[in-house]
């Protein structure tokens, strides 16, 4: 059966981009009968904060978004995390790696140019001679041996898509463990895959700020047998008027800030409406999640990136 998933993170409350990308993915899950699957996506362990996991359910349930599986926390997976890794290593594609971001860029390496990345490129000239073929989690990091082969793939908003993720990203990090003293974990590119395939993921709606994370997961369905891998919706992210990425710098648009306001979810659900192109909006106008889904079309979503502005925050607390 054709299934999406909704994969919040409580690394921080969701805000009134989340709210888009999440309502959009809903929307064309429930117009085109897929699955959805809620997995709330906490391995980044020292960012995750208390009582967020509660938080953003009950947000999503509060817009009016509903899934027929979970809510699923992904720490749970570990066990399949590590068998993956365990399948990699017997194939020769991952090594253990404990040099640091320094280390790394000593050696020549560049920064990744995406944005929002802290990663730097580690070109394949710095692969050990040889290679374990048993996975242990007794090192900082473990890396996978990029191909040095182009990824295509047509992504469902943006088009057709030929990325190389060899040479802008190198061999990426598929395992890290931060404390000696406790146990490692999968880094995004691996669980994602891992957990999306396990869950049946055919179809993964997410901001195009992690399209190009979509040739490295494609690279490691292929290297782990999963098959081809999900089709792929990257929309267009909500900016600040500075252009980038909506956060703190831009005043407080979580949609717990704004509801502890009295901000009700239908008029955040009708800029986000606004936001998207619904047909026939001359401006925001409060709605249910049930319009948004009646009336939502994904080929109407403007490519451009949505620029957040005093005035739709001025909207949003007009009826407070």
């Amino acid at each position: 059966m054709p299934t999406t998933r909704l994969a919040p993170s409580p690394t921080g409350a969701l805000h009134l981009g989340n709210a888009r990308t999440f309502l959009i993915n809903w929307a064309l899950a429930r117009q085109s009968g897929w699955r959805i699957v809620l997995r709330v996506e906490d391995l980044d362990t020292p960012r995750v904060k208390p009582g967020v996991l509660d938080l953003t359910v009950e947000l999503l349930a509060w817009l009016g978004i509903d899934w027929d599986e979970g809510p699923q926390v992904q720490s749970a997976f570990r066990q399949h995390h590590v068998e993956a890794m365990g399948s990699l290593a017997r194939k020769g594609l991952v090594y253990p790696s404990d040099m640091t971001r320094r280390e790394v860029e000593a050696a020549g390496a560049q920064s990744a140019p995406n944005e929002g990345h802290h990663e730097v490129v580690f070109p394949a000239s710095l692969r050990p001679v040889t290679v374990p073929n048993e996975f242990r989690d007794d090192h900082a990091a473990w890396r996978f041996a990029t191909p040095d082969q182009s990824v295509s793939f047509t992504d469902l908003f943006t088009g057709p898509q030929t990325m190389h993720p060899a040479r802008t990203i190198g061999d990426f990090v598929v395992w890290t463990r931060r404390d000696a003293a406790a146990p490692g974990q999968a880094a995004y590119q691996l669980a994602v895959v891992v957990d999306d395939a396990r869950a049946g993921v055919t179809h993964v709606v997410r901001g195009d700020d992690l399209l190009d994370s979509a040739a490295r997961q494609l690279r490691l369905y292929r290297a782990l047998g999963l098959g081809p891998g999900p089709l792929h919706c990257h929309l267009p992210l909500v900016r600040g008027a500075d252009g980038k990425r909506l956060a703190k710098r831009h005043g407080d648009t979580r949609l717990d800030a704004y509801r502890s306001r009295g901000v009700s979810a239908e008029r955040v659900i009708g800029l986000c409406a606004w936001w998207s192109g619904v047909q026939g909006m001359d401006g925001p106008v409060p709605m249910s999640a049930r319009e948004f889904l009646g009336r939502f079309s994904l080929d109407r979503v403007p490519h451009s990136d949505v620029v957040f502005t005093q005035e739709d925050d001025a909207w949003l607390l007009r009826s407070v």
